[in-house]
């Protein structure tokens, strides 16, 4: 499995984010092709650290379905949705846990 990870920054107006992105951001996301499954957590800080305020994880078969998904009509129309209410920021990873290591 192959993972597209979003990590968004503390918003400043919370509720007018968490609107957009279940109204607006949620359903183009739902539409990628090949989506497995999308986990939406809000993480805690351990110490001193900052959590990000949200974390998306967009789950897929293999990394050659999370590239058609992104180069997709919804990649697109997501990546362009990001600037109408990610304007604190967001980091993006891709995690393959086929690369993964056992400890």
């Amino acid at each position: 499995m192959v993972r597209l990870i979003a990590l968004f920054d503390q918003p400043d107006d919370t509720d007018a984010f968490d609107a957009h992105y279940r109204n607006v951001h949620a359903p183009i996301v739902r539409r990628y092709p090949g989506l497995r499954d999308l986990r939406l957590t809000r993480p805690a800080a351990v110490g001193r650290r900052t959590a990000p305020y949200l974390v998306a994880e967009m789950v897929f078969d293999t990394r050659a379905e999370l590239d058609a998904a992104l180069a997709s009509e919804p990649g697109i129309e997501s990546g362009r949705d990001l600037r109408n209410f990610a304007g604190a920021g967001v980091t993006l990873f891709i995690a393959d846990d086929d690369d993964a290591f056992d400890a």
